[in-house]
């Protein structure tokens, strides 16, 4: 199977990162093929509402970083977005990747039935502040008719490392496994 995981924390030594990590090491020793793509160190903006999606020869008139993005949702089986939670919601740095999804609906673009899942983590906790971050994505998988395979929601981490202190790292590498 392709899967395209996209993170969105810009801390590479962060707890989402390492969740991310295991998801990955897990899903390639299976056997997926998994291309990643870290939103933060992208250039990517949110969408213009210019309604030019595709129409120019990109993805996105105003975002060519995401066309790499889009081409390899269209190509993959599967997508996983990872995500910190930032001031009770999706962090700026993958934000815009999401909304530059608009463009697949826009554009016309088949990704109906992908499978999908979401790894996020929060600082406190609370495991409802995780809603910020987990609504808006099922919300995102509905418009697009994606089949959700799971989520790994851990509250109570913030410094990096406090994930080592929990089993979000366990409970990311089985979610490969439903792959």
């Amino acid at each position: 199977m392709k899967i395209t995981v996209i993170t969105g924390s810009p801390r590479k030594k962060g707890n989402s990162f390492a969740m991310t990590d295991a998801f990955v090491r897990a899903a390639e020793a299976r056997g997926h093929t998994v291309q990643r793509f870290d939103a933060a160190f992208m250039k990517v903006a949110g969408c213009h509402a210019c309604m030019t999606c595709y129409k120019t020869g990109r993805a996105c008139s105003f975002n060519g970083e995401f066309d790499a993005v889009a081409t390899s949702i269209q190509d993959s089986d599967a997508v996983v977005f990872t995500m910190p939670v930032y001031w009770y919601t999706i962090p700026a740095q993958i934000k815009g990747v999401i909304d530059c999804l608009f463009s697949l609906v826009v554009g016309g673009k088949p990704v109906s039935g992908k499978k999908w899942a979401l790894i996020a983590c929060c600082e406190e906790e609370d495991p409802t502040v995780l809603d910020g971050v987990r609504i808006p994505m099922e919300r995102t998988a509905a418009l697009l008719q994606w089949n959700l395979v799971g989520e790994v929601l851990i509250p109570g981490v913030l410094n990096e490392g406090d994930i080592d202190h929990t089993d979000g790292c366990l409970q990311a590498a089985a979610l490969a496994e439903r792959f």
